[in-house]
């Protein structure tokens, strides 16, 4: 499989949001605005990207009964340093993000990954996967977050777009709201995946 197969494998076929559903609490819980989303995603880019290559690189000298815990030690060194560089350069972010950024230790997909791939794989190539599947992330929730935004508070980005008229559904940046958009994007991504297969076939 070419490097390339490898970080497209995240973005449609295999994307954790939208088809593997993995990482759900921080997709349903940083996804009230679209930049709460990209950042959340691109932090976990991060993550996967270093936490794939180190535990690939180190694959032949980890017992194979405390991988699991050597896995979450380097996946918790690398979410250390991004929180630390976050508190440091973007504090408003960060305080946005909370308690989400050290809780990317924890999130599924990145134990995941670690265990079906990097630890099988090359570096080059667990890095590539770890690119894809944080793009993948990343994009979903940026989507999902900007679908949300835009009917909850009428902006993007925060830049608002319909002015002091449009009366938001609140509801769209509540839990409720998270849940709706993310049911109705998957749906979605079925019924589009389907024709694509369909045509092809």
């Amino acid at each position: 499989m070419s490097k390339l197969k490898h970080m497209t494998n995240g973005l449609i076929a295999e994307n954790p949001t939208f088809v593997q559903l993995l990482g759900m609490c921080p997709t349903l819980a940083t996804t009230t605005a679209a930049l709460n989303g990209m950042s959340m995603g691109l932090a976990t880019t991060a993550v996967l990207i270093g936490s794939n290559a180190v535990i690939s690189a180190l694959r032949k000298v980890i017992p194979d009964k405390v991988r699991i815990p050597a896995f979450v030690v380097i996946i918790a060194t690398f979410v250390t340093i991004i929180d630390m560089l976050m508190h440091a350069y973007i504090p408003a972010l960060y305080k946005q993000l909370g308690l989400f950024i050290p809780l990317i230790v924890v999130n599924c997909i990145i134990l995941a990954r670690a265990e079906a791939f990097a630890f099988n794989h090359s570096v080059l190539d667990s890095a590539f996967d770890g690119l894809g599947m944080g793009l993948g992330f990343s994009i979903a929730l940026t989507i999902l977050g900007a679908i949300r935004e835009l009917l909850g508070v009428g902006s993007i980005f925060g830049i608002s777009l319909f002015g002091e008229a449009f009366k938001p559904a609140l509801m769209m940046i509540m839990p409720p709201g998270a849940f709706i958009a993310l049911g109705l994007l998957i749906a979605a991504v079925n019924i589009i995946t389907k024709k694509i297969k369909s045509k092809k076939a």
